[in-house]
């Protein structure tokens, strides 16, 4: 069984769905009306946030799942933790600044990177039996 990375997988959603909330208050704080994404650089930077979030799940949660699968679970996890704080202080930063965005990209990037990587060569290992 997967458990860590099924529960980081809810934490990660939890984090897109909080992120999202975020835009519906913003909107209401700058006064941005849908369809609109840009007319206040406080209002873009949280959209910025959510919409970068959204870009990089696809690359996150298949990556942790298949590395759980090949490698391990609790390592799996224990990375996706890292995603995790790498997007909030991704968050945290972007709302502030745009250059405080930097050290919570990175984070993320690179945990990203790893659990991509890791899966790679656990499926190869696997696909060769090797040992």
């Amino acid at each position: 069984m997967f458990h860590f990375t099924a529960l980081v997988t809810c934490f990660s959603i939890a984090l897109y769905f909080f992120t999202s909330l975020r835009v519906s208050k913003a909107r209401a704080a700058f006064g941005i009306k849908p369809p609109a994404i840009s007319g206040d650089p406080g209002f873009e930077r949280v959209f910025r946030v959510q919409m970068n979030t959204l870009e990089w799940i696809p690359i996150f949660l298949p990556s942790i799942w298949l590395f759980a699968i090949y490698v391990s679970d609790l390592v799996a996890g224990l990375i996706g933790l890292v995603w995790i704080a790498g997007r909030i202080l991704y968050m945290t930063g972007y709302s502030q600044a745009p250059e405080k965005r930097r050290r919570g990209f990175g984070i993320q990037a690179t945990a990203a990177i790893a659990l991509w990587v890791g899966a790679v060569f656990g499926i190869v290992r696997h696909l060769f039996n090797v040992s």
